[in-house]
């Protein structure tokens, strides 16, 4: 059986066809433009393909409130055409199929629990640290909605007393993302972060306030696996700085058999950059289940 999957992003739309086993067989990506411009060149990539549902992980906020009226639609988004714009709603009634939906950051916690390194496991986060930071959190096997979805990006952060830097967020200055996602750390230091590969103090200052981040995660969420994906984490130096600040952050507090071992507790993403359009796969395939139960 075929499935739709769609990583929408704001910068790029991963468009793809796959089947049960997470195996992607064909796929494309399209620049993300207005939704007139886009949203039919999508709709043409999975027409005629014989797909039984189409699975979105989708940029936010969103709303995933199956009793909304905007149920499926992408919301207060500052990507202005995209605002209040019913994503699931078009391809809906363009390919007549079943439709699943979750945040962009959750579909990739989704393909990681499901073929990755999370497999097996009831309880884990996925951070991604990009152009934005997002978290998608499964606990009790199922991923966390709540009232939205997880904004765990914008967690209010103290900064550090060596950084000037006033932080990039519209709206909180200083949050996570606001302090250390990619146009943070282009802006704090001139340049983007490609080019401050050799800048150890620029890793130093990143790997802190993530470690922060994910120390605090910890202590609320108690995951039994920590995933940092995204583009900043291709700066290979960043991973071993996080667990070290991580241990000093616990400080003993807590003892458990992964904290022991925090080189396999958090850890880079397992499925080489595709965890987020398998993701998106997978909450296809639940949505063809979920309407044929």
């Amino acid at each position: 059986m075929l499935f739709g999957a769609l990583e929408a992003g704001g910068t790029k739309m991963v468009c793809a066809v796959g089947n049960e086993h997470g195996e992607i067989l064909e796929r494309t990506s399209l620049p993300t433009e207005t939704p007139d411009i886009t949203m039919p060149k999508m709709a043409e990539f999975f027409a005629g393909k014989d797909i039984a549902a189409l699975g979105i992980g989708c940029f936010g906020p969103i709303d995933l409130n199956r009793s909304s009226a905007t149920y499926g639609y992408i919301t207060t988004t500052p990507k202005l055409p995209w605002k209040n714009y019913d994503i699931c709603g078009y391809f809906r009634n363009s390919l007549h199929i079943p439709v699943g939906f979750d945040t962009d950051v959750n579909g990739s916690m989704l393909g990681e629990a499901t073929w990755g390194c999370a497999r097996g496991l009831d309880t884990a986060i996925y951070i991604t640290v990009g152009t934005g930071i997002g978290v998608g959190i499964m606990t009790g096997g199922k991923l966390l909605h709540g009232m939205l979805h997880p904004e765990a990006g914008h967690i209010l952060m103290p900064v550090r007393s060596d950084d000037t830097y006033g932080g990039k967020c519209p709206y909180h200055k200083t949050c996570l993302e606001g302090l250390a996602a990619g146009p943070a750390i282009e802006a704090r230091w001139g340049a983007p972060g490609k080019d401050l590969a050799n800048r150890p103090e620029v890793w130093d200052l990143e790997a802190y306030y993530l470690a922060h981040a994910v120390t605090n995660y910890i202590f609320i969420l108690s995951p039994q696996k920590v995933i940092l994906g995204g583009g900043v984490m291709h700066q290979t130096q960043l991973m071993e700085r996080i667990r070290a600040y991580v241990k000093d952050m616990i400080a003993g507090y807590l003892v458990t058999k992964e904290l022991e071992d925090l080189d396999s507790y958090i850890v880079l993403p397992s499925l080489d950059d595709n965890q987020g359009i398998m993701g998106a796969l997978k909450l296809g395939i639940e949505e063809f289940e979920r309407q044929n139960a």
